[in-house]
């Protein structure tokens, strides 16, 4: 299917029109992660070694922000547009692969199913960078498919969309190269050669650059130390089964807050596949399982549901050759269809906007609401000429935060970081970034916590940094339900011991 059609070019300008107006109208007006505050940071003085942003780097996204935030003078803005103008690719990407494959039924309707989505709706409303990989990935697999198909043209700009895609995020690589492989097996050794070179010089042409800027000492050694700390922890290589099986159940829960309803049309209208070309399907298989390997056996959190993105076009495609058969099952007149259809959208909205999860639009709501209170109580509570804040790895409320919003402080983060060079604290101030060896600042005499987001998990962990300090030298203060801690400075030696030695930190879990 191709846009010269007038249907087709009609379809795709509306479901763009439906994209970018329903992400526009839920839009964030907050950073709302710890990785949307890096981006931001970013914008101003690109450094991974600092995380500004953090590795692997991102590099295109960041130049992509820094020409959108010459227009919106903000950064929050600036990356959400980013978000809308990648979730209308994506829409679009994903009409033309599904009208390719099923024709314009199953286009229209793969698309909506992306349009709804809880999960995507939601990474088109905030600063995070994975639905530009959904973008990339329907890109790349559009592409590939076209390449597959005998057209050695579609290879190079597969390659090419690759490499590109790569400089947004570099995992993007890792998971696509096994399709680009599988896709270019039937191509001569010039065509071979030529694909390659593609690849390279599109990789090259962002990851010079960033090397160049960054450093490339500290860049891998940045690099390696997030690997180290959270990564690189539980993978099937260095650790139990069990931490597998919890991710597969977590991919498993993506699902269907990725689809909502939707999740059940492989079952409602995929019993019964008729498509004669089995390609496709080995075709999907192949750039599936990539990442649904390393999603399972190396890393994946619940709260980085994100990361799934890059593998929902093809579902969407085929979801839209189930859901348009399952729709043209239903015997009555077209309206009843047209119902059903927008009973299902409705219910998508609905978990897309009251679910009780990190990602709904009432929890952005909350998070926002609870971000302009705790800053509104910080200044209230301390002066920033005398004071030091104290934040938390935490993907909300974090020490991130306080420091991107709070830039006239001190801001430090518990716990320091191991890399190569030793011990060192996360330190921010007027926007900028540094490592430090100890917590100094000249007319600094106390500190303040920074509270972190309610719920158990954060309570105790809470619980267990407040009883590191002497209880007659600190002072613990409950404004708007948040709970905050203040003491001398000389008492931060109870978090961060002299950098020459073991800091016993705590693992933080949340």
């Amino acid at each position: 299917m191709t846009l010269t059609n007038g249907r087709a070019a009609l379809d795709a300008a509306l479901l763009i029109a439906v994209t970018a107006i329903s992400r526009f109208a839920f839009r964030s007006h907050y950073l709302y992660d710890i990785d949307s505050v890096n981006f931001a940071l970013a914008l101003r003085h690109y450094d991974p070694s600092v995380h500004q942003p953090h590795p692997p780097g991102y590099f295109l996204y960041i130049c992509l922000g820094r020409l959108f935030n010459v227009v919106f003078n903000d950064a929050n803005d600036a990356f959400v547009a980013i978000g809308i103008a990648f979730s209308c690719a994506a829409v679009l990407m994903i009409y033309l692969l599904a009208g390719e494959w099923f024709g314009r039924g199953a286009a229209i309707f793969a698309s909506l199913v992306f349009v709804f989505s809880p999960l995507a709706w939601f990474h088109g409303t905030v600063a995070l960078v994975y639905v530009a990989e959904a973008f990339f990935s329907a890109l790349t697999g559009y592409l590939c498919w076209r390449a597959y198909a005998g057209s050695s043209r579609y290879a190079y700009l597969a390659a090419a969309a690759a490499g590109i895609g790569a400089g947004f995020r570099p995992s993007f690589l890792v998971l696509l190269a096994p399709l680009l492989l599988f896709s270019f097996r039937g191509l001569n050794r010039r065509g071979a050669f030529i694909s390659a070179a593609t690849l390279g010089a599109s990789v090259a042409i962002w990851a010079w650059p960033m090397l160049a800027i960054s450093g490339a000492g500290s860049y891998f050694s940045a690099l390696g130390s997030l690997w180290g700390t959270v990564p690189g922890k539980g993978t099937l290589f260095n650790s139990s089964v069990a931490n597998s099986v919890a991710r597969a159940c977590t991919i498993a829960g993506i699902y269907v807050l990725g689809f909502g309803c939707a999740a059940v049309l492989p079952w409602a209208g995929g019993r019964r596949p008729s498509v004669d070309d089995r390609r496709m399907i080995t075709f999907t298989w192949v750039w599936l399982i990539p990442g649904l390997l390393f999603f399972t056996f190396i890393y994946l959190k619940f709260v980085n549901s994100g990361y799934l993105l890059v593998l929902v076009p093809p579902i969407c495609v085929w979801m839209g050759l189930w859901g348009s058969r399952f729709i043209g099952g239903v015997r009555g007149p077209r309206s009843v269809r047209v119902l059903i259809a927008a009973v299902g959208a409705a219910m998508n909205t609905i978990i897309f906007i009251a679910a009780p999860v990190y990602c709904s639009y009432g929890a952005v709501r909350r998070f926002e609401s609870e971000l302009r209170d705790v800053i509104g109580t910080v200044r209230r509570l301390a002066p920033p000429r005398d004071t030091v804040i104290v934040g938390f790895d935490s993907h909300f409320l974090g020490y991130r935060h306080a420091g991107y919003y709070l830039p006239e402080y001190l801001t430090v983060e518990f716990p320091a970081v191991q890399l190569a060079e030793g011990r060192r604290i996360f330190a921010m101030k007027d926007g900028n970034t540094r490592l430090e060896q100890s917590v100094a600042d000249p007319g600094v005499r106390s500190f303040l916590t920074f509270p972190l987001p309610e719920g158990d998990e954060y309570r105790e962990y809470f619980a267990n940094i407040q009883a590191r300090f002497p209880v007659q030298n600190v002072r613990t203060i409950v404004e708007g339900g948040h709970l905050y801690v203040t003491g001398p400075l000389e008492d931060l030696r109870f978090l961060f011991p002299d950098s020459g030695g073991s800091t016993g930190e705590l693992a933080y879990k949340p």
